[in-house]
């Protein structure tokens, strides 16, 4: 999906626009680096969740079950600046779990694409009801922002946090439950 050769050539660009000689050694070799990188942070957008989550396993339970701390970065559609945190996954089996690493690589999934937060955090609940067939999900994503830290009003540490609900996940003593299980 990415066009790598445009990224060289926007990256060129870009170093001539802020005052900088793309020829200099030290950035000489800046534009593959960078085309290289996009690549690699936007594989998310010809990846679906769906081949993570088609994988399932039988079980008679359908207690809560919650992965949580799964580390995640992404990039601001508004600015192309990074944002990264932690999202917390709880979902509610209908007689059938997906591996535990399954639900990372579903956030990675969505994180690695141009995103805001508020619809990463959506997407994900989203695709555990719509491929696991849950009974509910809350997912609860915690992120540091860089176009909030680094520029703007410049408040490091600040975090945002969001939450999305679906299914049983909507009764508010599923989410007090929830939240008392993440130590929250």
């Amino acid at each position: 999906m990415v066009d790598q050769e445009k990224v060289r050539e926007a990256t060129r660009l870009l170093l001539e626009g802020i005052g900088e000689d793309p020829s200099r050694p030290g950035l000489v070799e800046t534009p593959d680096r960078v085309a290289r990188m996009y690549a690699e942070l936007m594989a998310g957008t010809d990846s679906d969740a769906s081949e993570h989550l088609a994988k399932t396993f039988e079980v008679a339970s359908d207690d809560l079950v919650i992965e949580r701390d799964i580390p995640f970065y992404s990039l601001c559609e508004h600015h192309l600046l990074p944002f990264y945190g932690h999202a917390h996954i709880g979902y509610v089996p209908n007689g059938r779990v997906a591996g535990l690493s399954k639900l990372a690589r579903t956030v990675e999934t969505f994180a690695r694409r141009l995103q805001l937060q508020e619809q990463l955090t959506d997407q994900v609940a989203d695709a555990l009801m719509d491929h696991l067939g849950c009974k509910g999900v809350i997912v609860v994503i915690e992120a540091e922002h860089m176009c909030m830290t680094m520029r703007g009003v410049s408040k490091p540490g600040t975090k945002t946090v969001t939450c999305a609900r679906r299914g049983v996940a909507q009764d508010p003593a599923f989410e007090q439950r929830f939240f008392r299980m993440l130590g929250r």
